[in-house]
């Protein structure tokens, strides 16, 4: 009996998943911009099958080496504690806007203008509660040079930097959420990656940037959208775009813990991640939504006035 490529594929994401605390609840066939086989699966935490998440994968992909499962392995148990929050696609921006991300399509293809690069094709909405149309279709154009550091063009080794990249080009208000439009790019080049220090770099933070970023996402992720369940403060994807740590996103919690701003759970001292906001940061609304909305207006373009009425020397 011959073994294929998905069987192979199947039976090692079972297994890794397995092993993060996972369960794979069901796979469909899919196919990359190219048109070569992927299978979807959806994996979801052992005894919560309601929070699930999709991972996409070329059916000829072979994670049996060790580094590449090393890595998975690694994406796998983030997910898990991710798949934790009450909404595990909503990431904030440092400017304080809740974005949902989804409709990714993985691997990576090679660009079919003739550029040198790669391109992964996904979708960001803002995610406030309110149901607003407002999102961003987004092409984000991996350069040559920058993909020869990712092992392999796969979601579990390039979602998280590309997710970043995308809240990045945000910050810059680079990238406009409208209510329909074409693909905007994202670019990800070597400026986001030391090689020297064999790290990404998004964004440099202090104390108090962190501390505002970290209030942001519990009044968004549990606040507005999760009915006050605990939020993962300790996401090591939060600490690569805040070019910090994991451990010092601790210190960042239990500084706002110490202002009465978000409720640390029972087992924080046993090496507990997680938090739920307090009534003093719930009290807090008009602020995050004038931050919202400072940074919608940041990202929408402008026009001189007398230009657009024609009064111009050109």
């Amino acid at each position: 009996m011959v073994t294929t490529d998905k069987e192979v594929l199947a039976a090692q994401v079972a297994a890794a998943a397995q092993a993060a605390g996972l369960a794979v609840q069901a796979s469909e066939i899919g196919a990359d911009f190219s048109g070569n086989a992927t299978t979807r699966f959806t994996i979801a935490p052992i005894g919560n099958p309601g929070r699930t998440e999709m991972l996409e994968l070329t059916d000829s992909f072979d994670f049996s080496r060790a580094d590449l499962l090393a890595e998975v392995s690694v994406y796998l148990a983030e997910a898990a504690k991710r798949l934790r929050n009450p909404r595990p696609d909503v990431y904030v921006t440092l400017h304080g806007l809740p974005l949902a991300f989804g409709k990714f399509a993985w691997p990576f293809h090679q660009s079919t203008s003739g550029a040198d690069s790669f391109l992964v094709h996904g979708e960001v909405r803002l995610e406030d509660g309110t149901g607003t149309p407002l999102h961003a279709k987004i092409a984000a154009n991996m350069t040559v040079t920058f993909a020869e550091i990712v092992p392999a063009p796969e979601q579990p080794f390039a979602e998280t930097f590309i997710y970043n990249a995308v809240r990045k080009t945000m910050d810059q208000g680079q990238l406009e959420l409208v209510k329909s439009g074409n693909r905007q790019p994202v670019p990800v080049t070597t400026r986001y990656y030391s090689r020297w220090k064999k790290q990404f770099s998004f964004n440099d933070t202090d104390e108090q940037k962190r501390i505002s970023f970290l209030a942001a996402k519990v009044y968004w992720l549990s606040g507005v959208l999760g009915g006050n369940q605990p939020v993962w403060l300790t996401d090591p994807r939060d600490a690569q775009y805040l070019n910090t740590t994991p451990e010092e996103l601790r210190r960042n919690a239990e500084a706002l813990a110490a202002e009465g701003l978000v409720k640390l759970e029972a087992d924080w001292a046993q090496g507990g991640e997680f938090g739920s906001p307090t009534e003093a940061l719930l009290n807090q609304k008009a602020r995050f939504e004038a931050e919202k909305e400072s940074a919608l207006a940041f990202t929408r373009p402008t026009f001189n006035e007398e230009m657009r009425q024609g009064h111009t020397n050109m």
